[in-house]
């Protein structure tokens, strides 16, 4: 069902989204910030410093931003490359000014570990690891490498060692911090995002096909009737060409067209009919539908269907044939065919509060140390038998999980991961059924009608929904 050649999930940089403008913007406010700072130290502090030095290096920042406004347009968006020399030539920029202006001594110093926080924000790891070893080392320059800070009397302010000592620490650790904190939060924020977007384009294209379903079904209904006088009128031909060997083999040729139209229209609306009768369908109708596609795959799959005790005579309930449960438990069932040995039992119980079904399978089961991760996005939970050839494309990106959980929960399901058995235990110490375990449960009134709510449903159909 993957297709290795185009996966529809490739996951871009986040840099391709930054646009120019923000940049330039940005940097006017940082060149606007550092020329109120020098103002407001020399006339108000009467601090001795070099302005023509200072302002030739807020200058080459005031010339690079005129330049990018001048050459490119401002809806260009940046590349990961330009991204990075932009916030090498800022780093540049600061550490360079903190030169001239006492270095570690400066309290502003602080902001050099800004480029590096938005970096990891947007980059890829080796840019964003570059960075910080590019602040890193300007961090340890000027704390031995620095123009003092002079008062107008001569006085030199500078700060003790130590103080020195732990200002250059805390720099140096927030580089390393920020970078891995953001980086972790930002890793975190896009796979979340892509595996959201998997889910949606999944259920979009579980209900586009349910949807054209329905479009055949009306279009075999509306054709029903000429097709129906077409056969009859063939029929009649036949028999008064009966002393015409050649006409009455064309006429029969017709008629068995027409039946294979009738069956061609008949087979393509199956499913998706936007039928009330069909909105709701009982229980085990939904599961096997769920689970035909993987029927005949070489692997028996045994659906069992008991209620629980005390509720046998109420009898099944009907559930809301919606694409969520019906995707999501294909996807569970998937899974479990791929990964067993030999077969997959698929249990499907229900009492008067809630309804349950629980796939289970005779493979490996869940690594032990990945439960507790099941269902997050891009997580590889299990490897497929030995024996077992993989599907083509099969290493994708850990997704089936997580669309499966996020489309039953977003049906109101809660869904519980296990193993049957301990999976390091020897072949022939595991039982049948040790494998994983899958159990999706709702509360009955989620997703069943009542049986008032059934004589309600029971009316003229309705029109499909553009």
């Amino acid at each position: 069902m993957s297709d290795s050649s185009a996966d529809p999930y490739i996951r871009h940089s986040r840099s391709d989204w930054i646009r120019l403008r923000t940049f330039i913007v940005l940097r006017w406010i940082a060149i606007f910030g550092q020329i109120a700072a020098i103002t407001v130290a020399v006339r108000y502090y009467n601090l001795q410093l070099n302005l023509g030095l200072c302002f030739l290096v807020i200058g080459a920042s005031t010339v690079a931003n005129l330049v990018a406004m001048a050459v490119y347009p401002e809806n260009k968006h940046l590349t990961e490359t330009q991204l990075l020399l932009m916030f090498l030539f800022d780093i540049s920029q600061l550490a360079l000014l903190l030169f001239l202006t006492g270095g570690l001594h400066n309290p502003f110093s602080l902001l050099i570990l800004v480029p590096v926080a938005i970096s990891a924000s947007i980059l890829q790891a080796r840019p964003t690891i570059i960075l910080g070893l590019v602040t890193i080392a300007f961090t340890t320059l000027i704390g031995f490498y620095h123009i003092p800070l002079r008062t107008g009397d001569g006085t030199v302010l500078v700060m003790p060692d130590v103080f020195i000592f732990g200002f250059w620490a805390a720099i140096i650790i927030g580089t390393v911090f920020l970078g891995l904190y953001e980086r972790r939060v930002t890793a975190e924020i896009d796979s979340m995002s892509d595996a959201l977007l998997a889910t949606q384009m999944a259920l979009s294209r579980e209900q586009k096909l349910t949807d054209l379903g329905g479009v055949v079904a009306a279009a075999a209904h509306e054709l029903g009737t000429p097709l129906a006088t077409i056969k009859l009128v063939s029929t009649e031909l036949i028999d008064d060409l009966a002393d015409m060997p050649q006409q009455k083999e064309d006429v029969e040729l017709i008629r068995d067209q027409t039946d294979r139209c009738r069956d061609i229209l008949r087979s393509m609306g199956q499913i998706g009919k936007d039928d009330l009768h069909l909105r709701y369908a009982p229980l085990s109708a939904v599961v096997e539908e769920a689970a035909a596609p993987h029927m005949n795959r070489g692997k028996p799959v045994t659906i069992t269907v008991l209620p629980d005790e005390g509720t046998a005579g109420s009898g099944q309930p009907d559930v809301r044939r919606q694409p969520e449960i019906i995707h999501g438990l294909r996807n569970l069932i998937q899974n479990a065919v791929d990964f067993a040995n030999t077969h997959v039992w698929i249990d499907v119980n229900w009492s008067d509060s809630r309804i349950a079904v629980k796939i289970i399978d005779d493979g490996s089961g869940f690594p032990p140390h990945l439960i507790r991760r099941i269902g997050d996005p891009f997580v590889h939970t299990r490897r497929p038998p030995e024996n077992q050839h993989k599907r083509p494309g099969y290493e994708g990106m850990g997704l089936g999980l997580f669309i499966a959980k996020t489309l039953l929960e977003r049906s109101g399901a809660d869904l519980s991961f296990a193993n049957g058995c301990d999976p390091f235990l020897s072949k022939s110490e595991r039982p049948e059924r040790c494998g994983a375990i899958v159990q999706v449960v709702w509360p009955r009134p989620v997703i069943s009608r009542s049986k008032s709510q059934a004589k309600r449903d029971v009316g003229e159909n309705q029109p499909m929904q553009a």
